[in-house]
């Protein structure tokens, strides 16, 4: 309920509603008998009709798993069952511009259905666009309590001024009225015959009994009609200062034939100067029961069930604004309300969703998006015009009863949109025979590749007749635990294991192997009796490992020839490193490995000057002034200089190296040169701080000079001071006689 500090002032309440009713699981696929438990458990879920699929000694639950793994195991596309989810968009009207039309459009679709998988998550896309001129209908609520005397006799004059500002908007627009007091019991009004016939404050006033809701006037476009009704209106009065507006609130909105709200844009307004009473008030008045959401008006109009119900929640979408004392500024007021409310775009769904059925709500309104809205969707500042659309999100989490019916909405348009909801729990298999011959000669009925067998018989193929002790060598000897150990069932004395287990007795676990990122064995094998038995390509305890050495080569070797591939990555040997074992610790780079042909062949000079022909095999371009960038080298040459060169290699491993020049001074020239520049700086910090030292030197004498120049002219004393005064001070006692 709405909570508020009110007391004292007039309030406007603007509401914006449409007439009517507004007020799988995380985890991966396993094993289930039959199709429909099949598909109903996961929605990663198929199931294989295929005739034999399941090898011998093996159950039933074995056509139960994700497509991709039926396919493995020799499934044909053609036989499995994996029905999803679908929609069919039934009526899809375009949206419209203007309002002016006989027919106009707002929100499209109308009407969809939905196929939905449970734990499938479906969407679909709904469009939204305020046409222009859209139509108005207004309905006047106000509060006839005793302290709104002077504002109803404004309101008396409102027709024609409401009329005409809402007709800058729209071309078609109904104004109606209706008021309220208060709920009639104890201790809200007074129920003492004189108080009930007459309760205002002063005798001589024309006042009326008071009442919980009345509906005066139905919607019009006549303005003088609406004048002429208003004016013969009368205040009341109450005891308390909350009044029951939300009483008449809801009769309002509920009351579609007597207020004759039509399927268009429906403005209420509401106006008070007091608080409202909240959910739980009426316990003092022996009102306990939440409102029904029934109209409950007698022929005059009167709401006649206010003592019996009160209201349980609010009306969504509503603008709260301040009136002047005497309600002068209402026409303004609502103009500047519609407005706000208009730009507003919200899109809900019917309150009570079926069971079972979640939604969520992505809003895409042009410059902003919003996602996962639980309660709806919403777009702020939308323009006339301007077209806005909500991605609905929808899940079915079990499957329906039946055929269901959902409505979305936007709030405050007459138009809805339709949704026809059904799930897929049953398999539509397609090949049911009864006294199939597959299942030994017509012992039995094939549904979905699986023999449902006649009484009496029983085996996979309804091959066998049931004994009296059928289970007895489905055990180890003198074994009295479940039969086939608790993992299958026992079928003409023989076990048949889960999708799980395997071996005669179904001891061997199949869900017990190792994994490996979450997977069993992977997803690149299958679990044997508690080991995993790797497809192709892939082995390691998890088959982990691929046997693929692609990403080990480079340049045509394995890990550079210093390491061996395991699971498609290089180990490298001891001292080397990186992805492909070409760098070690201790290695010169590749640009310190050819620095001194570089600089031998290119200039005769370096380490290798003597024998360069013999230690340098490869070629050198000299290729001075080239652009440099990143992969240039750049290293020391022997005698101090910047050597700068370029490694290339071609695709028979043969190597140019394009030397750019030699660049700048020696060593000792470097060392000098950086002497000096460390020398001079310092040198003229020194300088900086002695004359620094000098001008604070100068400036403190100059100080100390004035200093004593003034001390010395100050005489301190009474003749040449005429501010000096003792310290001792004569005080005269008048009662004192010297006589």
């Amino acid at each position: 309920m709405l909570s508020t500090q009110w007391t004292g002032r007039l309030w406007l309440l603007f509401l914006l509603f449409a007439c009517g009713e507004n007020t799988q699981d995380p985890g991966s696929c396993q094993p289930h008998p039959s199709c429909h438990e099949c598909i109903q458990s996961h929605p990663s879920c198929a199931w294989c009709k295929q005739l034999n699929f399941v090898p011998a000694g093996e159950s039933d639950t074995g056509r139960c798993a994700p497509r991709v793994e039926l396919e493995r195991g020799g499934c044909l596309p053609s036989e499995i069952m994996d029905p999803r989810s679908k929609q069919h968009v039934l009526e899809d009207r375009p949206l419209g511009n203007s309002g002016q039309q006989q027919s106009f459009t707002q929100l499209a679709p109308q009407r969809i259905a939905l196929q939905l998988r449970p734990g499938e998550e479906q969407s679909f896309t709904v469009r939204f666009r305020w046409v222009e001129g859209h139509p108005v209908d207004l309905y006047y609520l106000m509060d006839l309590s005793y302290s709104m005397k002077d504002d109803l006799e404004n309101i008396k004059r409102l027709g024609s001024d409401l009329l005409s500002a809402l007709r800058n908007v729209t071309t078609s627009v109904k104004i109606g009225f209706g008021s309220f007091v208060d709920k009639t019991v104890l201790p809200y009004v007074s129920t003492a015959p004189s108080k009930w016939q007459h309760p205002c404050l002063q005798a001589n006033e024309t006042c009326q009994s008071a009442f919980s809701y009345q509906h005066v006037l139905a919607l019009t476009d006549n303005a003088s009609e609406f004048e002429s009704r208003v004016s013969q209106q009368r205040i009341s009065g109450n005891l308390d200062t909350a009044e029951g507006g939300f009483d008449a609130i809801m009769q309002a909105a509920i009351c579609k034939d007597h207020i004759g709200w039509r399927d268009v844009t429906k403005l209420l307004v509401f106006t008070s100067d007091g608080t409202f009473h909240m959910a739980g008030d009426g316990k003092l008045g022996g009102v306990y029961l939440p409102n029904d959401g029934r109209c409950h008006l007698d022929d005059n109009g009167l709401y006649m069930k206010s003592h019996l119900y009160e209201l349980s929640r609010l009306i969504p979408k509503s603008v709260v604004a301040e009136l002047k004392e005497d309600s002068s500024n209402v026409v303004q007021l609502i103009a500047d309300a519609y407005s706000s409310l208009s730009s507003t775009v919200n899109l809900e769904h019917s309150s009570d969703l079926p069971p079972g059925i979640s939604l969520a709500y992505d809003s895409h309104c042009g410059d902003s998006e919003t996602h996962g809205g639980a309660k709806g969707g919403e777009c702020l500042g939308v323009h006339v015009n301007q077209q806005v659309q909500f991605t609905v999100r929808i899940k079915a989490t079990t499957c329906l009863s039946g055929p269901q019916k959902l409505v979305l909405r936007v709030l405050g348009v007459g138009e809805e949109l339709h949704v026809d909801l059904t799930t897929v729990c049953e398999c539509q298999c397609g090949d049911t025979q009864s006294y199939a011959p597959h299942c030994s000669g017509g012992l039995g009925n094939l549904t979905c590749g699986v023999c449902r067998c006649q009484e009496g018989h029983a085996g996979r193929h309804c091959e066998c007749k049931q004994e009296l002790d059928p289970e007895a060598t489905c055990r180890d000897v003198n074994d009295t635990g479940p039969v086939c150990s608790g993992k299958g069932r026992c079928v003409c004395g023989k076990c048949q294991c889960n999708a799980q287990a395997s071996g005669p007795l179904c001891k061997c676990d199949n869900a017990g192997c190792e994994r490996h990122n979450g997977q069993l064995c992977a997803g690149n094998g299958q679990c044997r009796c508690g080991n995993c038995e790797c497809h192709l390509n892939f082995t390691g305890k998890a088959c982990q490992c691929s046997l693929d050495t692609s990403g080990c080569m480079q340049e045509g070797i394995v890990c550079s020839g210093h390491g061996h591939c395991v699971c498609n990555r290089c180990q490298c040997d001891t001292g080397w490193f990186d992805s492909h074992c070409s760098r070690c610790a201790n290695c010169p780079t590749p640009c310190e490995e050819h620095r001194d042909c570089a600089e031998c062949k290119a200039f005769g000079t370096g380490l290798l000057s003597g024998n360069c022909s013999t230690s340098c095999n490869q070629m050198v371009n000299v290729v001075p002034g080239s652009t440099t960038d990143e992969r240039w080298c750049q290293m020391a040459a022997e005698d101090g200089s910047l050597l700068i060169y370029l490694i290339e290699r071609d695709e028979r491993g043969r190597i140019t190296l394009m030397v750019n020049g030699k660049y700048g001074t020696t060593t000792k020239q470097t060392f000098t040169l950086v002497l000096y520049l460390v020398l001079g700086f310092v040198l003229l910090g020194l300088f900086l701080i002695i004359i620094y030292r000098i001008i604070v030197e100068i400036y403190d004498r100059r100080e100390f000079k004035r200093f004593e120049k003034e001390r010395k002219c100050a005489k301190w004393n009474e003749v040449n001071n005429p501010l000096f005064r003792s310290a001792i001070t004569t005080v005269m006692n008048p009662k004192y006689n010297s006589d």
